[in-house]
């Protein structure tokens, strides 16, 4: 059976969609979600993630330094989505671990190191860089005890620097400790075991038993061998044990010609920690007390507005409107010469805005944001998008921004359709939709990414997902934009209750600038918002675990009634002064809070962020805060203007004049 030449195209886009969405579906993929289990003895590998600082904020490939390399030869896991564009390169490592065998290993001795290799490590070392290593997908964890009270981190040092000393030392030695807990199953036997998710049949024993790995830790030390005694040795060879920490004569300076020795010990712990909660470990966050006082505060500013709402429709409101309707006609004629405040604006409040084409592509690309967003945060506060499956959540959220075009074309085309009285342009409105907030992420990613390049960092966005990005963009976020904007120009168009005046009336003067009090709402939804962008960010710059998503849920719910409450409020006082023109003061009024956003983001680079160094990473801090205060500004400003726009549909739908 043929396909006709009109088919054809048609064929070309779904088996574009089907082989992007195919390339996708591996960005779905939990790595290390599926339970691993495995027999004494049995051989595991740790893995290797680039290396981060919360100083640079800049990542680097793990081989970048004179590390020990595997003997099969360096071999990059299968990444996703997320992880390209978080900048995890995920490589196999030579640290071996056999399942419940306790040994100390050699691994390697480097061959001297010349003044490139010298100047890099001392750069990393200063600059803080972690090593972040994974084993059976949990990342490795460092423990310390300070003022009593044990501190966690993620990852170890690349090397320290002593207070007041012009000497660096490299971390050579690693003392391992590996939770298990041993596992027993009921009539199954243990197929195969490995990286992969395990195979198991049913068989006739009543029991057969393995080990889970539920936690990973790390005491990392500086140890100086002898070089001429280390390079004897082969790889996987048995080494002294060390005993940690130790003093700096002991220590591994790095110095010009110097070899390093590489070794490092592990040690198997039988524990009661189960597969279900090994995670917990990492996911603590303290503060909870914060969170409900953030919580608590949102619900007083609510309750306030709600008042002022309540105020507005019940007593206000409904007492003009009933007084208006229990007049004849006559007295109503007479009444309209001698109207006030916002029944004086009847004949202009649905006057076409200025700049009526980027309105409504702001409020459809803010449907699309403030969708992707809510959906997002409700599956990840019911557990599905777990920090085990690294990238998924970028993954997630963009993969929902692509299919959430089609609401974003429909919402842009509607809007375009009741201002305007017809479709004509829907096209252009659709492809302005497409492209106006991604058009202005690619640019500021493109510039961030040529910094990123010069540097030679992990975190630059490679040419071919580039390529994969720019077909995403135009082979699914574009058509199902237009087949959006389509059914926009067959829906009903909203229909005004009443009818604009030819001649539009003067606005009174007034003694301040109305944008001041557009500007001053915004601090009243930041007010909700800013105790847990304050976590947010922590968990971005400063490589923290954030995984309170039931909190944020109840965070952005509270910020989409606070956005909502202000937007309405403003709206009216605009219209009682006989200011019509309240399109966009109903965007700003709650999208303002992108401001506040940004400028707190600034504060927090500065007076949060002072261990980050350089301008190359103040610039790389400024360019994401810049993406995520516009995203805000459309997603916040689209719940304002529409919840605003059919506030001012109802108020007026009840006003009967001719």
């Amino acid at each position: 059976m043929g396909f006709s030449e009109r088919e054809m195209p048609g064929l070309f886009w779904v088996f574009m969609l089907l082989l992007l969405f195919a390339h996708f579906c591996d960005g779905f993929y939990l790595p290390g979600s599926y339970m691993h289990t495995y027999s004494t003895k049995d051989t595991i590998y740790a893995k290797v993630n680039s290396l981060t600082s919360i100083e640079t904020e800049i990542p680097f490939s793990y081989y970048s330094l004179p590390y020990c390399k595997p003997l099969g030869g360096i071999k990059k896991s299968a990444e996703n989505l997320g992880e390209l564009l978080m900048g995890d390169q995920i490589d196999n490592s030579p640290y071996r671990f056999q399942m419940n065998v306790n040994e100390s290993l050699y691994l390697c001795t480097t061959s001297p190191l010349n003044e490139h290799e010298v100047k890099l490590l001392k750069q990393r070392t200063r600059d803080l860089y972690q090593v972040n290593m994974i084993l059976d997908n949990l990342p490795v964890m460092r423990i310390a005890k300070q003022n009593g009270a044990n501190i966690q981190w993620t990852g170890f040092p690349v090397g320290y620097s002593p207070p007041n000393g012009e000497d660096d030392y490299i971390i050579n030695h690693l003392k391992f400790k590996v939770l298990v807990h041993e596992y027993e199953g009921n009539g199954v036997e243990i197929i195969g075991t490995g990286e992969g998710m395990d195979v198991i049949s049913t068989v006739d024993k009543k029991k057969a038993s393995g080990f889970e790995i539920v936690g990973f830790e790390v005491v990392p030390c500086s140890v100086k061998y002898d070089p001429e005694v280390m390079t004897k040795l082969h790889m996987y060879d048995k080494a002294s044990p060390v005993n940690c920490p130790t003093g700096l004569d002991k220590a591994q300076i790095i110095r010009e010609r110097e070899r390093i020795s590489f070794t490092y010990e592990v040690e198997f712990v039988k524990s009661d920690i189960r597969w279900p909660s090994r995670w917990d470990a990492y996911l603590k966050m303290e503060g909870a007390r914060v969170h409900w006082f953030s919580i608590l505060n949102s619900l007083m500013v609510i309750t306030f507005l709600a008042g002022i709402v309540f105020v507005i429709f019940l007593r206000t409101v409904r007492r003009d409107l009933t007084r208006y309707e229990e007049l004849d006609k006559e007295a109503q004629a007479q009444m309209n010469e001698e109207l006030s405040g916002w029944k004086l604006v009847v004949g202009d409040v649905f006057r076409e805005p200025d700049c009526p084409k980027l309105l409504c592509v702001m409020i459809g690309d803010g449907v699309q944001i403030m969708g992707m967003s809510a959906v997002t945060i409700v599956f990840a506060a019911f557990g599905f998008m777990s920090p085990a499956s690294r990238g998924m959540l970028l993954t997630g959220m963009i993969i929902l921004y692509l299919f959430l075009g089609i609401a974003a074309g429909y919402v842009a085309v509607r809007l375009w359709r009741t201002i305007k009285g017809t479709s004509e342009g829907w096209r252009s409105i659709s492809w302005s939709v497409a492209c106006f907030f991604p058009g202005i992420v690619f640019v500021i990613l493109t510039m961030l990414n040529f910094i990123l390049w010069g540097s030679k960092s992990t975190g630059a966005i490679p040419i071919s997902l580039y390529f994969v990005l720019l077909s995403l963009w135009f082979c699914i976020s574009v058509p199902l934009t237009l087949i959006g904007g389509f059914m926009g120009t067959r829906a009903e168009a909203i229909q005004y209750p009443v009818r604009t005046n030819q001649i539009p009336r003067e606005i009174p003067a007034r003694k301040y600038p109305s944008w001041l009090l557009v500007l001053g709402a915004g601090t009243l939804p930041f007010g909700t918002l800013f105790i847990e962008l304050f976590f947010i960010l922590s968990s971005i710059w400063l490589g923290r675990f954030y995984y309170v998503f039931g909190f944020l849920l109840i965070v952005l719910l509270l910020l989409t009634i606070v956005c909502a409450e202000v937007s309405v409020v403003l709206t009216y006082m605009h219209l009682c002064v006989e200011d019509w023109r309240w399109w966009w003061k109903a965007f700003f009024a709650s999208g303002s809070v992108a401001l506040y956003v940004f400028l707190y983001s600034i504060n927090y680079l500065i007076f949060d962020l002072q261990s980050l160094s350089g301008p190359v990473s103040a610039i790389l801090y400024l360019g994401y805060s810049m993406i995520m205060a516009i995203a805000i500004m459309l997603s916040t400003g689209t719940i304002g203007f529409t919840i605003s726009f059919y506030f001012v549909h109802y108020l007026f739908s009840s006003v009967k004049i001719d």
